[in-house]
């Protein structure tokens, strides 16, 4: 069944006269149309030193492996997932190590801030990764970090331990340390320390790693992500500087190395953005593509490259979120556009990261902050995303649409997206963000007109991301469903709002169901 003629995507919350928008019914007519997006595009990159918080110890974390399950059966493929952050390069593997958790070393001797040999993790690290949905794609964190006489010995170890223990899950690429544009600074490294130094080091334990490890094992050479960057605005860490430098020159100067481009961003970051966050200001929705511009013009270098890019690290704040912000429903419609956004440039995926302390993580994985494990109103994003992919069947793409009719005072709140399916229209997200507070309800409603020609008399299913308001912690709703439970199965609202439809008149035109203020 054409997921057009069964569902339409709408997230909303206030609301006033009617939008216009007419599609492309061909993904060959639509404007700023993707490539194909894989089905684990929307996932996560989960810090290491929080990986036993979200995985569990010696018994799994039901929530999580529910949570992720969740997803991996909404589109198709799991999510796929980094595991990475800056605890990457603080952390030594040691094969006899039996613990269920990181151990701090005694007497570190690795150079940084934080030293670079700080904890030590063992087997059942990964024996905890591997409880993740069966197939997850895992791109994971060696400590490039780390310069004691063992360095290339400590690096080709944690790779042999990866490749070799993950059963269930599939390893699919490494990144070889985490941030190095920032590594004078961490005092990783010291003067002279730049992009061409970084390559030289990177070929060099990358190819120990494949030598030693990924050849042995029959993988590809092909297995890295550099540069893995927090920011490469004004620094030699560019991705066309780097290309310059020979990191794809590979193994003995001839077959690469480098399977894809890894960079991170974040939306806001506490300390180092110029401006104080507010909610309002994080639901006008072209300031997300104006924050990312930079990056977006990186994404095209590195496609023309021939190699995909990755956005491994990316949080609407960082480096824990903000409570009142990160953690409403504003977030979630928040996080919604941006894998819409992504997708359109031809991101190849998207890791929102996550630690067990952050209230922009899609779910809280134990107690903290006073209050228990729960999920955060963004997973709802995520459950919208995977579903909107999994009607696709692994053939979606995705373009941006243009709209007529945006009533005063909506202008930067209103978008709309389309989802195409082997070449056809297949879904239509609309958001309408201009927020109604659960705390002040505003009122008001915003209907959207549709001219679909080549559907008439088609009928089109409406699904709803659904909350009191934009600052709602709780009270979240998709398609009929919460995901608020103890254990992460969702669970059908006795109000279930899953099956409202518009029907396409004789004229190719249909008015959609009016937003209530608040989103309700």
């Amino acid at each position: 069944m054409r997921r057009l003629a069964s569902s339409l995507l709408l997230a909303r919350l206030a609301a006033a006269q009617t939008v216009s928008l007419a599609p492309a019914p061909k993904a060959s007519n639509a404007a700023g149309i993707s490539d194909v997006v894989d089905s684990s595009f929307a996932g996560f990159g989960f810090e290491p030193s929080n990986l036993f918080s979200f995985t569990g110890t010696t018994s799994p974390n039901g929530l999580s492996v529910n949570l992720l399950q969740n997803l991996a059966d909404y589109a198709g493929a799991p999510a796929a997932m980094r595991i990475g952050g800056n605890t990457a390069d603080y952390m030594i593997y040691d094969a006899d190590y039996s613990g269920w958790s990181l151990k701090q070393n005694p007497d570190p001797q690795g150079q940084g801030a934080i030293p670079s040999d700080s904890f030590t993790y063992g087997p059942n690290y990964f024996k905890a990764l591997d409880r993740f949905p069966k197939g997850t794609e895992i791109t994971f964190g060696l400590n490039l970090a780390y310069e004691g006489d063992d360095y290339l010995q400590n690096i080709v170890n944690e790779a042999r331990a990866a490749v070799s223990l993950l059963k269930n899950v599939r390893l699919v690429s490494f990144e070889v340390g985490n941030e190095p544009d920032l590594y004078l600074k961490n005092g990783f490294r010291d003067a002279p320390w730049g992009g061409q130094v970084y390559t030289q080091q990177f070929l060099e334990r990358a190819s120990a790693v494949y030598e030693r490890v990924l050849r042995p094992a029959g993988l590809s050479a092909t297995f890295f992500e550099p540069p893995a960057t927090a920011s490469t605005i004004g620094t030699t860490f560019e991705i066309e500087q780097l290309v310059k430098d020979g990191i794809l020159a590979g193994v003995n100067g001839s077959t690469s190395l480098v399977a894809g481009w890894n960079q991170h961003d974040y939306y806001y970051f506490v300390d180092v953005s110029t401006y104080a966050l507010t909610l309002d200001h994080m639901l006008q929705l072209p300031t997300t593509a104006d924050q990312f511009a930079y990056w977006a013009s990186q994404v095209k270098i590195a496609l023309s490259t021939g190699l995909p890019y990755y956005l491994r690290e990316m949080a609407s704040a960082g480096p824990v979120g903000l409570q009142g912000i990160s953690d409403t429903f504003g977030a979630a419609l928040w996080t919604l556009n941006f894998f819409l956004y992504a997708a359109s440039l031809s991101i190849a995926a998207v890791q929102m990261h996550m630690t067990d302390n952050s209230f922009a993580s899609a779910w809280q994985p134990g107690t903290m902050y006073g209050k228990g494990p729960h999920v955060r109103p963004s997973y709802a994003a995520f459950a919208a995303m995977a579903q909107l992919l999994g009607a696709c069947n692994g053939s979606a793409q995705i373009a941006p649409l243009t709209l007529g009719g945006v009533p005063a005072g909506y202008a930067g709140y209103v978008g709309a997206w389309a989802g195409y399916a082997s070449g056809a229209l297949q879904a239509l997200v609309l958001l309408n963000t201009r927020a109604s507070n659960a705390s002040a309800p505003s009122g008001g409603t915003l209907p959207f007109s549709l001219a679909l020609p080549g559907l008439e008399g088609q009928t089109l299913y409406i699904s709803r991301l659904s909350a009191p308001g934009a600052d709602s912690t709780e009270g979240v709703s998709w398609n009929g469903l919460s995901f608020e439970t103890s254990d992460g199965t969702p669970k059908k609202l006795d109000k279930d709002d899953s099956a409202s439809t518009v029907k396409v008149d004789s004229n190719g035109n249909a008015a959609t169901w009016d937003a209530r203020a608040g989103g309700g």
